[in-house]
């Protein structure tokens, strides 16, 4: 069962990380590219702090953005701020989205998130923990793939491989860590089985579609590193 005060305690040290991060850079900086195609660190920024108002009204059973364009709106709008004010944003509505989780709750309820997707409110920290982690890697700021928390890597792969799962346009595979010895499935049931081989963040790289997304993994069997869809 998901530990969510675990989970919440997880989401505080990894946005200590990234906020310790970002305050070492200068305007300038956030005005470069991330390793995301078309966003700038100041774009990655700003759907962070607004991802974590969105979680706050997911929280308090409101839509969790107003709509898709009004997403990207806000998103675009945010991201040219000065770096005080991006820090500020990021710190501030960190804050409102913990804040939102002290009250006492039915942490078992299903909450709704975006595009009709619906989870156990337990388990949204982890999901805002996966948002915070993951775009500190596309900063392109030095934090990487390999340097996430062995638990963060290990779960991420375990929740993305069940995402991928049953879908019909990615043949069978299976992710065999290259230490650790853990196994994972993913994949339908239709294709040419692959097995595929090598350290967790390249595996991770692969099923999240970053870094050099599985360039490096050993294919053990099939036809080649399958095309996953986006995000």
């Amino acid at each position: 069962m998901t530990d969510h005060v675990h989970d919440l305690r997880s989401v505080r040290e990894a946005t200590d990380r990234l906020l310790t991060a970002v305050a070492k850079l200068d305007n300038a900086a956030l005005a470069e590219e991330s390793h995301l195609p078309g966003w700038s660190r100041g774009h990655i920024l700003a759907h962070l702090a607004r991802n974590a108002d969105a979680l706050v009204n997911v929280f308090e059973g409101r839509p969790m953005y107003e709509s898709a364009s009004a997403r990207d709106a806000d998103i675009a709008r945010d991201a040219g701020r000065p770096l005080e004010e991006q820090l500020t944003d990021l710190r501030d509505s960190a804050a409102r989205f913990l804040a939102t989780t002290e009250p006492a709750q039915d942490w078992s309820r299903t909450v709704e998130l975006r595009n009709g997707v619906t989870d156990l409110a337990a388990n949204v920290p982890f999901r805002r923990w996966v948002e915070v982690e993951l775009h500190h890697v596309d900063l392109n700021i030095g934090y990487e793939l390999r340097d996430l928390p062995g638990e963060f890597t290990d779960r991420e792969i375990a929740f993305l491989a069940d995402r991928w799962s049953g879908r019909p346009e990615v043949p069978p595979v299976t992710l065999n860590a290259s230490y650790g010895g853990q196994v994972w499935h993913t994949g339908g049931t239709e294709g040419t089985p692959v097995v595929l081989e090598g350290p967790k963040d390249e595996l991770l790289g692969w099923l999240a579609g970053r870094g050099l997304q599985g360039a490096h993994l050993a294919v053990m069997a099939g036809d080649g590193l399958p095309e996953l869809p986006p995000l």
